[in-house]
């Protein structure tokens, strides 16, 4: 199931033979494999998030992605204009908590450039709106 070097699906962690292997030696052969997830109860079922928040600890980072009410995150512009109180902390709920390998978040990283990077990139550098 292994495919040429070419567009990316985006599944996955980018597929085998991309990058050094752990003795640092660059691999002889690039190839792609196609990976199938198989979902294990409701796990393919999405989760809204609209907040994020990464901690980090020795080998792995956590990524926390949360829910926070649009209706509070859209007062406190409002209510910062108006010279009000901004409250100390806000509360909203934790929708998962991903735990990631340093390479996991290399190829996760690279993965969301490679989807960002169309949106916001303009010939005369100009940024897209949309």
């Amino acid at each position: 199931m292994a495919e040429a070097k070419g567009k990316k699906s985006g599944n996955g962690d980018g597929g085998a033979g991309e990058g050094a292997p752990a003795g640092g030696t660059p691999p002889a052969i690039s190839a792609r494999l196609g990976i199938r997830l198989t979902p294990v109860g409701t796990s393919d079922q999405p989760v809204f998030a609209n907040y994020t928040a990464l901690n980090v600890a020795p080998g792995v980072v956590f990524i926390d992605f949360g829910f926070l009410e649009p209706g509070v995150l859209a007062a406190l512009p409002r209510v910062a204009r108006q010279g009000g109180k901004l409250p100390d902390t806000i509360n909203g709920r934790l929708a998962v908590r991903v735990a990631l390998a340093y390479d996991s978040v290399q190829n996760l990283k690279r993965q969301l450039d490679q989807l960002v990077a169309p949106r916001t990139a303009r010939p005369g550098g100009a940024e897209s709106k949309g």
